[in-house]
């Protein structure tokens, strides 16, 4: 017996430890569950906080000369127009939340909502300057910014101040520059067309243009010149952001920006030739491209 006794200790104290063992590992594991549960819901609470932030442009109207009484209907309704630009953009900069790469905030929102404001602006310049001095720095009003909240919550770098801007409405809108090599089917293969994801063909502006004014010849090439440029732009964001958006990305990202900026472009080439002889007409029809496979 006095030697029994002690191998049933032995047992017990074996079979005590082993249990206690198995209770120590389940309370680990719990807790280690509920740290992670914890540490999720914090990661989601943070990033509800967060939000996708508010974009914010430069006001353009306190900007503008007195307006001509013939010009105020229209720059009117091209002021309205920057205000719903806005509000488009907040709410796509809300409907794409987690969308894309580091830039697609910057690609998809506010480089198009740039392009669009600097047509609006360019159609308000121009209807002022048909009976009184055309209004100059006004492009600079263009580009808007993400707000702080927002670039911390995309990893975007945009700081959100921009003057308070013609609306800050809640997100935005998807984009794309573009790049042009004006004229009908000839676009740069780019790495668009490398990549397998087609080219954008923009119809060509030059041969429609009546004679050129030497006045006005340095500012057509110069306007000729950024259509390229745009349609360049473009195609390499259309490489760029494949596979992101749904089916209507590459339409109002690329697409439709770029149609804008040359219709700014167009109107300033229409301008400058319709200083000093007849301004062309119909060239507005040349401002839509299309995406060719």
């Amino acid at each position: 017996m006095s030697r029994a006794l002690p191998k049933y200790n032995k047992r017990r104290v074996g079979l005590i430890g082993g249990a206690a063992a198995v209770a120590l590992s389940g309370a680990v594991i719990a807790g280690s569950a509920l740290a992670g549960e914890s540490s999720d819901d914090n990661g989601t609470n943070a990033r509800t906080l967060a939000g996708p932030g508010t974009i914010s442009c430069p006001d353009v109207a306190p900007r503008l000369p007195a307006v001509p009484a013939s010009a105020q209907a229209e720059v009117d309704r091209n002021l309205g127009q920057l205000d719903t630009q806005i509000a488009e953009a907040n709410q796509r900069l809300a409907d794409t939340v987690g969308q894309g790469g580091p830039n697609f905030v910057q690609n998809a929102i506010l480089g198009p909502l740039e392009g669009k404001r600097a047509a609006a602006i360019d159609r308000i310049a121009i209807s002022i300057g048909r009976t009184a001095e055309r209004p100059a720095g006004l492009e600079a009003l263009a580009a808007c910014t993400l707000d702080a909240e927002g670039a911390a919550d995309t990893g975007e770098g945009a700081g959100g101040d921009g003057a308070g801007g013609e609306a800050a409405v809640p997100p935005a809108e998807d984009a794309g520059q573009g790049a042009d090599q004006d004229g009908a089917g000839q676009e740069g293969g780019n790495d668009a067309g490398d990549a397998g994801v087609g080219t954008i063909s923009c119809p060509a502006v030059a041969p429609r243009l009546p004679a050129v004014p030497a006045s006005a010849q340095a500012e057509v090439d110069r306007n000729l010149g950024q259509l390229d440029t745009q349609i360049a732009e473009a195609n390499q964001r259309l490489a760029d952001t494949v596979g992101q958006g749904g089916p209507n990305f590459v339409q109002n990202a690329i697409l439709g920006p770029l149609e804008d900026k040359r219709v700014a472009a167009i109107n300033r080439i229409a301008t400058a030739i319709g200083r000093t002889a007849e301004r062309p007409a119909g060239l507005d029809s040349l401002a839509a491209c299309t995406l060719t496979k």
